[in-house]
């Protein structure tokens, strides 16, 4: 059996994600549209990340940036809880993937919350490409990435990073140039008004 093939119950999936809070989502985006209608929207995403993710047979962990609250649209008989830790999000995320290797888990994902064009298989190709290699990354159009996977404790991909720019991915792969590695499909984040022209739905939100 190749690295956990069939156990799925090692497999886990880090889905970080910030509390909807008015000011404090999609800041780029709330620049176009302003902040009630990029509130709006975001949660809208978050509601498709769940949607996407709820059937996936793999552990979920929905690690929130502020606060754990009693009740959202992460229902806990599908996701468990956890609350992020760290000054920046290479620090988050590099607890996060610490913790879960520590809790026993083969195979890591990690996504964030606001991918709209991000699908139930494209998660589901993402653990079934760690069956064969060590690493597997979803790279996104604005240079960095909407997924990372990993089949070993990596700490040196969540430092020395301008999170949030265009370096971010040339960065990472530079990490893994000798590594087993794979590529998922490039997706577009929704982080401005341009982004947004070519999805129709979101577009309606706001109108």
């Amino acid at each position: 059996m190749k690295k956990n093939q069939l156990d799925k119950s090692k497999d886990l999936l880090l889905i970080f994600t910030r509390n909807p809070e008015l000011g404090k989502v999609k800041k780029r985006l709330a620049v176009g549209i302003g902040d009630e209608a990029a509130l709006k929207i975001y949660k809208y995403l978050l509601q498709h990340t769940a949607e996407i993710t709820r059937n996936l047979q793999v552990t979920k962990w929905v690690c929130y940036s502020e606060e754990i609250p009693e009740e959202d649209i992460w229902e806990t008989e599908n996701f468990s809880k956890k609350l992020q830790q760290g000054r920046d999000l290479g620090e988050r995320m590099e607890k996060a993937f610490s913790e879960a290797f520590k809790a026993g888990y083969h195979k890591l994902v990690i996504i964030g919350s606001d991918l709209y064009d991000l699908s139930e298989e494209d998660l589901k190709m993402a653990f079934f490409t760690l069956n064969d290699s060590d690493y597997v990354i979803g790279p996104a159009q604005d240079g960095g990435y909407y997924l990372l996977g990993m089949t070993k404790h990596t700490p040196k991909l969540f430092i020395n990073k301008e999170w949030s720019t265009e370096k971010v991915l040339d960065l990472t792969l530079q990490d893994l140039s000798h590594e087993k590695l794979k590529l998922l499909p490039v997706r577009n984040d929704i982080d401005t008004f341009e982004d947004m022209r070519s999805h129709s739905e979101l577009m309606k939100l706001i109108k």
